[in-house]
C-alpha cells in the first residue's frame, strides 16, 4: 500500500490572475520533517493553503491524505482538514475563551462527545507541549511562545498524520523559536509528518531536515551541504 501523504506532479496554482508557483513536484512520506524556505511573499503560505484546499490547483496532479485536491468537493474539504493540523504564525486562538475551552471547542467540532475523554485528551496534549496546568488561562495571559505551544496542542488534538506549520517562529524571539522547532521535531519523531515554512535559515542549519526552496515561482529540493540562502 502506498503510504505517500502528499504527491504533487507538475502542479501550478494562482493567486487571482497571478501564477504563484508552477511545475511543483513533491512527495511527502509518513514521519518526515520538511522545511519550505523562501523570501517573504515567495509563495510558502500559498503552497500550504493548497494542501488544505483553501487555494485551488490550476494545473497538474495533486493528492493529500488520500484526497484529489484538483477535484475535491466542498463537502470533502472538512474531512480533509480533520486529518491534519495547522499551526498559524498569528496563533488564531479564541481570545474570549480559556485555553481549555479553545481545545474543547476543536474536539467538539470534530465529533468528540464524551466529556471525560475530552478532558483527558486536553490534559494529554497540554502535557505534551509542556503546558500542563495552563488550561484555565486566557490567551492574553500567555507569552507568545506559550500561545504558540497552545496552537501546537490544538493542532495535534486528533493525532493528525500531517501538521502544517506556517512560519511558527516568525513572531517569537530566537530562543523561544528554537524551543518551538524542537517541539515540532519531537512530534515528528512520534510519527506525525511536519511541513514547516520559514525564512529563518539559522533554524534550518541548527535543526537539519529535508529542505525545499521557493524562488522565482519554482520550488526545488536543496541539499543541506549546499550554501542555503534566500
Amino acid at each position: 500500500m502506498d503510504e505517500t501523504l502528499i504527491k504533487y506532479q507538475d502542479v501550478s496554482f494562482n493567486q487571482g490572475d497571478v501564477c504563484v508557483l508552477s511545475d511543483v513536484n513533491l512527495e511527502v512520506q509518513p514521519g518526515e520533517f520538511i522545511y519550505i524556505i523562501g523570501k517573504v511573499g515567495s509563495g510558502k503560505t500559498s503552497l500550504l493553503k493548497t494542501i488544505y484546499a483553501e487555494l485551488p490547483i490550476a494545473l497538474g496532479e495533486a493528492e493529500a491524505l488520500g484526497y484529489n485536491l484538483k477535484e475535491i468537493k466542498n463537502n470533502k474539504i472538512q474531512q480533509l482538514r480533520r486529518k491534519l493540523g495547522i499551526v498559524f504564525q498569528d496563533f488564531q486562538l479564541l481570545t474570549d475563551r480559556t485555553v481549555y475551552d479553545n481545545l474543547n471547542f476543536v474536539l467538539r467540532a470534530t465529533g468528540w462527545t464524551d466529556k471525560t475523554k475530552i478532558s483527558n485528551r486536553i490534559e494529554e496534549v497540554l502535557l505534551e507541549v509542556g503546558m500542563p496546568n495552563k488550561g484555565y488561562k486566557y490567551p492574553n495571559q500567555l507569552s507568545g511562545g506559550e500561545q504558540q505551544r497552545i496552537v501546537i496542542a490544538r493542532a495535534i488534538l486528533n493525532n493528525p498524520a500531517l501538521i502544517l506549520a506556517d512560519e511558527p517562529t516568525g513572531n517569537l524571539d530566537v530562543e523561544t523559536g528554537r524551543r518551538i522547532v524542537e517541539l515540532l521535531r519531537s512530534i515528528s519523531q512520534q510519527g506525525s509528518t511536519v511541513i514547516m515554512s520559514t525564512h529563518n535559515l539559522q533554524l534550518v542549519q541548527d535543526y537539519p531536515a529535508k529542505v525545499f526552496r521557493i524562488e522565482d515561482h519554482k520550488m526545488k529540493e536543496v541539499e543541506l551541504n549546499e550554501n542555503i540562502n534566500l
